[in-house]
């Protein structure tokens, strides 16, 4: 007997921004690039410029009747904005328009969701979603589905949207529970790793991160061309003749406009990185804007208290470029190496600058734990 195979159709998006400054391009390139990561299929772009977001609709009426009639043109069932909007804003785009409506941050959540396999990763995930739904309940066409309740758990004259908000935060609570426990957890790890040298790998999303781990650690990680492709943090042994304990841990990529409550739920995986001997930038270095990537990076690292960890630079992609330029910038950067993660150029150059570090971290005294000096 034949066996039919279903998959679900992909969704198809139209794209909605609003601009005060010529960024616009670039910001919607990677909003494209974040639609086509969650599966959807992109069929338009609009975009508008403003000195202030419509309170109402966020990009304008008049521009709202003009995204419905592109959409409908289009055939698009969701409506994506690059930027946060309020849950007025949504239910008011979706009234006029017809068709469901999100933002950047809802559309980062959806590819979190799909990522996520850890059980860290899913309860961070879960815990930022509901963080983000909070103050949009009253936008939303639809209630929580019901987790708790009976007798007692209802005020006399309570509301629907009372009831799913108390839901929530009862459940915001709980998840953040769960995640000081992972951190105990976690802490109690790291004391049993006080004479572990510790490296990270960070930087803004697809810059090549997992690509570099595999070349470094000669593992096997799931290397894919797309955005937030690794989400749970991987921890492997890097080897060295002098220095026998020294682990490197890849983290979750960065992106431009994430919101501070998808920081904060990701804060105990980034721990790693302020927690490290070393931070390993990576970066995208055949991106025109790799330094406005870079900055996005240090913003978050600054949010983290992990601004002043020192960071070697890692410069990659770089057989992508007909002849990378020289990178001078060095101010708040312990070294700058270049390399090509895919093609294996420059690594043992990189290797060598990370041991480099270990030699001055070993012989240091600014502080730092006791270390088994390099012979």
């Amino acid at each position: 007997m034949i066996k039919l195979v279903t998959t679900r159709p992909k969704e198809k998006a139209l794209l909605a921004g609003v601009f005060k400054n010529g960024d616009s391009a670039e910001s919607m390139a990677e909003l494209e690039a974040l639609a086509v990561s969650a599966g959807a299929i992109v069929v338009g772009c609009l975009t508008q410029r403003r000195t202030a977001p419509d309170p109402a609709y966020f990009i304008g009426r008049g521009k709202a009747e003009e995204i419905k009639a592109k959409a409908v043109e289009a055939a698009a069932n969701v409506i994506i904005f690059d930027d946060e909007l309020t849950g007025a804003q949504v239910a008011n785009l979706q009234e006029l328009t017809g068709i469901r409506t999100i933002d950047r941050t809802d559309l980062i959540l959806d590819i979190f969701v799909q990522r996520a396999k850890t059980r860290e990763a899913k309860t961070q995930v879960e815990l930022a979603q509901l963080e983000y739904l909070l103050p949009r309940l009253a936008g939303r066409w639809s209630h929580l589905e019901r987790q708790v309740g009976g007798i007692g758990t209802r005020g006399p004259g309570e509301t629907q949207l009372e009831t799913d908000r108390r839901q929530v935060r009862h459940k915001i609570a709980h998840l953040k529970k769960v995640l000081v426990e992972i951190d105990r957890q976690r802490a109690v790890q790291h004391k049993k790793r006080t004479e572990v040298y510790r490296v990270s790998l960070v930087g803004y999303t697809n810059a090549g991160k997992s690509s570099l781990f595999n070349q470094l650690t000669r593992s096997r990680a799931k290397v894919e061309d797309r955005l937030f492709s690794t989400l749970d943090s991987t921890t492997r042994a890097l080897k060295f003749p002098y220095f026998p304990k020294v682990i490197l841990t890849d983290t979750v990529g960065f992106i431009k406009k994430l919101s501070t409550h998808l920081i904060a739920s990701f804060r105990s995986t980034l721990s790693e990185a302020a927690e490290s001997d070393l931070l390993l930038h990576v970066v995208d270095f055949s991106r025109p804007d790799f330094r406005e990537n870079i900055g996005a990076v240090e913003k978050i690292l600054a949010s983290l208290k992990a601004d002043k960890m020192p960071t070697l630079l890692v410069l990659n992609k770089i057989d992508r470029l007909e002849a990378p330029a020289a990178f001078e910038e060095k101010n708040s950067f312990w070294d700058v190496a270049l390399v090509s993660a895919a093609k294996g150029t420059g690594i043992l150059a990189l290797t060598d600058k990370i041991e480099a570090f270990l030699r001055w971290s070993a012989q240091s005294e600014n502080g730092r734990p006791a270390r088994p000096a390099a012979p």
